[in-house]
């Protein structure tokens, strides 16, 4: 089986929340394509519940391409911990983490229900499993935190 980077990863070592650049790829035509591990909260300590990560997901994929361009997708982690954050070039991690701290502040201090895109039966494949309230709290409690450039030492460029 091929070796997914991820599975790696020594996640007893890092440091959430943070944002750490996984990888770069580049397709058959030189386009470059990064992947950045967006971790929300500390590995096997805990983990967001979906109903709220699931609002997150929502608000961010439209938040994130309102902020830095290129995004192409941001999907969660089946463990709940945080995001995969698919993006068009090679953004620094501190660009991509301006844009992460300033969507979650809009999240933990802006959006109300109507900001929510795709919460209906015809938008969302679960449309019964949002929590805004989660949500805004999730923010609010990573923005807190602070969101690390460095996956396994405290450095912060937004507080």
């Amino acid at each position: 089986m091929a070796e997914v980077e991820s599975f790696t990863l020594d996640h007893t070592a890092v440091k959430a929340p943070y944002v750490r650049l996984i990888n770069v790829e580049a397709g058959p035509k030189g386009d470059q394509i990064s992947n950045f591990d967006v971790r929300f909260v500390q590995p096997n300590s805990g983990e967001i519940p979906s109903s709220g990560l699931h609002t997150i997901e929502h608000l961010l994929a439209s938040l994130l391409r309102d902020r830095i361009d290129g995004v192409i997708d941001c999907s969660p982690f089946g463990c709940r911990t945080g995001f995969h954050l698919i993006m068009w070039g090679t953004p620094c991690v501190k660009e991509v983490t301006a844009a992460i701290a300033s969507s979650l502040h809009a999240i933990a201090e802006e959006a109300t229900w109507e900001d929510v895109p795709g919460t209906d039966v015809y938008s969302c494949g679960n449309y019964r499993d949002h929590s805004l309230f989660s949500a805004r709290e999730w923010a609010r409690t990573i923005l807190e935190q602070g969101l690390s450039v460095d996956p396994f030492e405290r450095v912060f460029i937004v507080h």
